[in-house]
């Protein structure tokens, strides 16, 4: 199969996430931090080591202000549901994927306020609509770096700028772009940092991140077992423990580890600028197949290395069927769990097509998926 679900989940992965993660398995396998055994101790060594490498890719000074999560949506419902509350605003935008917009409507029955700013219908933000949706009580900024559906890339830059400005804390959402764009928590004035392990971080699944700035304090989601300060009954205060309770997916985080190490490895701009080439070599094939409307901004330096279309007014469902039946291309239809995007781009009844470009594509994949497309649409006329 040519796979082209990168957003959903990059497949496949660099070779030694494998081989890490068979290693902890079978030579180390033991709960890090839990004993003081030899087995125990190289758990928690491989799992402080991926926090440096986190550090290094972010620019984050402690590595202690990283907690690991199961993903990015256990991520941000940690930031928000964690510093919200009662009387509270928070700031997000019309392009947010559910795993944001659902928490802060969840926080609105408990008595905290927000505004979705409208972004344009390429997808677009202008940071002076951000600034003007402040209020007195505005507490957080929270916004994607990128969108999933349309790729477009967010000016995360200028509303940290504004964010700090204001004294207003800003939470990030990294799931489409981490590992791929540069970023710098502390150029950026990011304050929480939110990114899945198994996308751009080229990790495995059941792994996720989220960068606490310090001396902010959110409140935990969860309690129970951290292997310190185990004479308390309640909650440690230290970082991470107090946001990590449980065994944690030591094998999944020795992956993540050796994701990154490929992307630090590799380099992050020779990664970014191949998807470029091949999401702006996919955009000028696609440009040229007269049924076929592309979303968002198509231009691949104002775009993730995702390519959102539909066919005339077919259902998108059905040409992703088609794609995968008769030309065995994996891509995801539908709304993307993103129905505000889609509203603001103007496709919520019939969804898109989207094509999500990864580091392990090939010129010959993409040629092969735009003529797919050609061909579907050739049929379609007949």
């Amino acid at each position: 199969m040519i796979y082209l679900d990168n957003a959903a989940t990059t497949y496949p992965k660099p070779e030694n996430v494998y081989l890490k993660m068979d290693e902890c398995m079978r030579k180390y396998g033991a709960n890090p931090g839990r004993s003081g055994h030899t087995l125990a101790l190289q758990a928690g060594r491989i799992i402080y080591r991926t926090r440096e490498l986190l550090c290094e890719l972010f620019h984050i000074d402690n590595p202690m202000q990283i907690i690991f999560t199961c993903n990015a949506t256990d991520s941000l419902n940690l930031a928000l549901k964690g510093i919200l509350k009662s009387g509270d605003h928070v700031i997000t935008t019309s392009m947010e994927h559910n795993s944001m917009i659902r928490p802060i409507m969840t926080l609105k029955k408990f008595g905290v306020d927000h505004t979705i700013v409208q972004c344009d219908q390429d997808g677009k933000i202008h940071p002076k609509d951000i600034k003007k949706a402040i209020q007195k009580n505005t507490k957080l900024i929270a916004m994607t770096h990128g969108s999933n559906v349309t790729g477009t890339i967010m000016p995360i830059y200028e509303v940290g700028e504004i964010a700090k400005e204001a004294n207003i804390l800003f939470l990030v959402d990294a799931a489409q772009t981490a590992g791929v764009y540069p970023i710098d928590v502390q150029k950026m004035n990011i304050d929480l940092l939110a990114a899945p392990g198994h996308k751009g971080l080229l990790g495995p699944q059941g792994t996720g991140i989220l960068y606490i700035k310090e001396d902010i304090e959110l409140m935990q989601m969860k309690e129970g077992g951290t292997g310190s300060k185990s004479e308390l009954l309640t909650q440690p205060d230290i970082l991470p423990d107090r946001y990590e309770s449980g065994t944690p997916n030591t094998s999944g985080i020795a992956g993540l580890g050796a994701g990154i190490e490929f992307i630090l490895k590799e380099g992050i701009d020779k990664i970014r600028e191949h998807e470029e080439y091949l999401t702006r070599y996919m955009l000028m094939g696609l440009k040229q197949i007269e049924k076929v409307k592309i979303y968002g901004p198509k231009n691949e330096k104002k775009q993730a290395a995702v390519v959102s279309i539909n066919i005339g007014q077919e259902d998108s469902s059905e040409v992703s069927y088609l794609l995968d039946k008769v030309f065995s291309i994996g891509v995801r239809s539908g709304l993307h769990c993103a129905p505000l995007a889609h509203k603001t781009i103007g496709t919520f009844e019939q969804g898109t097509v989207r094509f999500s470009i990864g580091y392990f594509n090939t010129e010959e994949d993409i040629k092969k998926a735009i003529g797919a497309i050609k061909r579907i649409c050739e049929e379609m006329e007949e």
